[in-house]
């Protein structure tokens, strides 16, 4: 499944729509439950939508009464009174009308409003092993154009369906019960138009989401590289950036122009057609009016429904093409709808102690991502870290010291072997519960385009001014912030763009301060920093990792020294562990990476 949704060209995703243009309008009725909670307002819609048609009906018969028997009396008071109940008429249906307006546009906003909630809530629930290979641009553009094509279909397009098609069934009846040998004539025209409208269906609905999948594509790249457009213009690439972009605009452009040919062609055969037949039945019917078989008044309400009757077709032809276009977008949200996570709570999770003591235990665990299935990153690990315990994890990139925390949080569940947090199996437990006893300061800290105090509030959403001013303190991150023009309200822009690296990491560590979980994780948390900022940093750590147990990943084997434990990883295995004076001693991978970094005099001194 994912890789139909993922797929990162827009011909694999034609490919994929030529094996399902058949299903035609299907897609859109996967969206029925959204309307079925909202049954009084459709109720009250329908209602509107038949009065309004059947009123439309009546208009003909009205005519016809007035021309046969107003101005056949001679009778200007008969005439009046037709005239009158005619504005009445007019009047009831446009109150019909505007009704149906405005219920059918609220049950289309409504529903796009919850399909949009249950979308993004969906999406924050994937398993990160989804967004691995997932584009943030594709979702947003599925979630705001999507949307919007379907907001047209429940709120308009459907609406004119149900009504053209009201409208085309009633004037066929009537035109019938007028003139059976007339309707013959329109009727017959019937089958030319709707086998076209059915082929040309397909393509539509085909090229539209060729054309939304492209365009789904080309945000992707644009919201990438806008979140790069640092790197992007230090590297020149603003041109290259730009035709790249353009060239997948006017790919989508392309295909939409396809789509949009077609429904003119749709549009334009049909009116010749209908067109055509009512000339017909306009010359037949002037000589049944002189022959006598039919009255002036006949013909002329034969007319106004053999009219009504085509442009109802005539429209509905071209509904077709926007719902073909609905369809489509309806079935890209399905297929993210449609995909589960891969990690979920299980149906009788056990509950975590609020006191987790915090021992964390991983047992012969093994683990490869899914695109490198064959290259595991963690190999047959075994570690074991006590309540309160401060273990540092080192070893050179691609080592799987990262990976370690992913399992621990479990964004991953491992291949094999058993991770344990309290001695519970993590698999086991409700990742919510589980990810709320463990606070993570990680090396790319996440900064919101909010202000400093909704930052930190991330780690406790619930928390009071007082509480976020305290966590700050304890991150000594009070006084920068409280230097700045507005204080705990100063808004940092997105990504944090207007703070520096110590900075944004004391607000990390703010909030972990904030969440106070029992197990701490730190992966590289003074990596990209200053000597200043890493010295304020690492005295704000110093705090946080109190009676706590902590994980800490670190390069610069300076910021580990404090360790209780430092366990030295390589090709997915542990290596070593012991004391920083124990592995320098020893002489292994540690004492390597220490001379490195220290230099030999400095490291023989500090051992």
């Amino acid at each position: 499944m994912r890789r139909a949704i993922l797929a990162d060209t827009p011909a694999a995703s034609a490919n994929t729509d030529q094996n399902k243009s058949r299903r035609s309008l299907r897609p859109l009725t996967r969206l029925l439950p959204y309307l079925l909670k909202h049954k009084g307002m459709v109720s009250a819609a329908v209602a509107a939508l038949f009065s309004a048609a059947i009123i439309t009906l009546i208009l003909p018969a009205a005519v016809r009464r007035m021309i046969d028997f107003g101005f056949g009396a001679d009778d200007p008071a008969l005439v009046n009174s037709y005239f009158i109940v005619l504005i009445g008429v007019v009047c009831a249906l446009a109150t019909a009308s505007a009704t149906r307006y405005f219920l059918v546009m609220w049950i289309g906003e409504r529903v796009v409003a919850e399909v949009r909630s249950d979308v993004f809530a969906h999406m924050t629930r994937l398993s990160p092993s989804f967004y691995d290979s997932a584009k943030s641009g594709e979702i947003l553009s599925r979630l705001t154009a999507d949307t919007t094509q379907i907001k047209a279909a429940f709120g308009s397009s459907a609406s004119l369906a149900m009504r053209n098609f009201l409208m085309f069934a009633g004037a066929s009846v009537m035109m019938v019960v007028t003139s059976p040998r007339l309707s013959v004539i329109v009727l017959a025209a019937i089958p030319v138009i709707l086998v076209p409208v059915l082929g040309f269906g397909r393509q539509v609905r085909k090229r539209s989401r060729f054309a939304q999948d492209t365009l789904a594509s080309a945000s992707a790249y644009a919201s990438e590289m806008l979140g790069s457009v640092r790197t992007l213009q230090a590297f020149t690439h603003e041109r290259l950036s730009s035709d790249k972009y353009s060239s997948a605009i006017e790919t989508a452009f392309q295909a939409a122009r396809k789509a949009i040919l077609a429904r003119a062609a749709l549009t334009g055969f049909a009116i010749c057609v209908i067109g055509a037949s009512i000339v017909a039945v306009l010359w037949i019917g002037a000589s049944d009016v002189f022959a006598g078989r039919i009255t002036g008044g006949e013909l002329s309400q034969f007319l106004l429904y053999s009219i009504l009757a085509a442009g109802s077709l005539a429209a509905l032809s071209e509904v077709w093409g926007e719902l073909s276009q609905a369809a489509g977008a309806a079935e890209r949200l399905s297929e993210l709808l449609e995909v589960q996570p891969e990690i979920s709570a299980p149906a009788n999770p056990v509950k975590l102690p609020e006191r987790t003591r915090g021992n964390i235990s991983f047992n012969d665990v093994s683990f490869a991502y899914q695109n490198s299935k064959n290259m595991p990153v963690v190999r047959d690990l075994t570690l074991e870290v006590s309540p309160g315990e401060t273990v540092a994890v080192v070893g050179p990139s691609g080592a799987g010291k990262s990976t370690l925390f992913s399992l621990l949080m479990r964004y991953y569940d491992p291949n094999s072997g058993i991770v344990r947090l309290n001695g519970v199996e993590l698999s086991k437990l409700d990742p919510e519960d589980l990810r709320r006893h463990i606070a993570l300061v990680p090396q790319d800290t996440a900064i919101f385009g909010a202000s400093i105090a909704e930052n930190i509030a991330y780690g406790q959403p619930d928390a009071s001014r007082e509480d976020i001013v305290a966590a700050a303190k304890a991150a000594l991150a009070a006084p920068f912030i409280e230097a700045m023009p507005d204080g705990y309200d100063t808004m940092v822009g997105e990504r944090g763009i207007t703070l520096s690296g110590g900075q944004r990491q004391r607000i990390a560590i703010a909030r972990a301060v904030l969440k106070s979980a029992p197990v701490l994780l730190l992966d590289e948390a003074t990596s990209a920093l200053d000597a200043e900022s890493e010295n304020l940093v690492q005295q704000a750590l110093d705090r946080l990792m109190q009676d706590r147990t902590t994980l800490v990943i670190a390069h610069r084997l300076a910021t580990v020294l404090k360790a209780d434990r430092i366990v030295v990883m390589e090709d997915g295995r542990i290596v070593e562990s012991g004391t920083h004076a124990e592995l320098s001693a020893a002489g292994g991978l540690y004492a390597k990476l220490a001379r490195l970094q220290f230099g030999a005099e400095e490291q023989k001194e500090t051992a």
